[in-house]
């Protein structure tokens, strides 16, 4: 008789990964999203740290949809430039991107960790789609 697997094991088995943007936190916020139990990756760790601050947006965010990563950022206007958009829309990339830009690395940890299961539920979803990340919500910004 086979065992079944614990209810842990298969609940970490349906979260995503996610990527975040070199934007945001790169030691804090992996930092905290990982104590809460979500498997989280930096472009330092996908590139290394220099090779991380010269790789342009389009070419990440297509890794990103490629590997079928979750991207957490904090620069909403990526869905407006024509290269990151082609990449968003190409990949299928799920985003969810911080809307207040002038948040501490402190806040913008509250701010993903206080929406991570509507992240987490509305990752399920297929994309391409960018959704804002507010201080007790989240909402889709793009497509309309």
């Amino acid at each position: 008789m086979r065992s079944r697997p614990s209810s842990g094991r298969r609940r970490a088995a349906t979260l995503p990964e996610f990527l975040i943007d070199r934007s945001l936190s790169q030691v804090s916020l992996p930092a905290a999203l990982r104590e809460a139990g979500l498997l989280v990756r930096t472009l330092a760790d996908i590139y290394g740290e220099q090779a991380s601050q010269e790789t342009d947006d389009a070419t990440w965010l297509a890794l990103a949809g490629e590997r079928g990563w979750v991207v957490l950022c904090k620069d909403d206007r990526i869905r407006r430039r024509p290269a990151e958009l082609q990449a968003l829309t190409d990949g299928k990339v799920r985003l969810f991107c911080l809307t207040n830009a002038q948040l501490t690395f402190a806040e913008q940890a509250d701010w993903f960790l206080a929406n991570r299961h509507r992240i987490i539920q509305a990752s399920r979803k297929s994309g391409p789609y960018v959704y804002g990340v507010y201080r007790d919500r989240i909402a889709k910004l793009w497509p309309k």
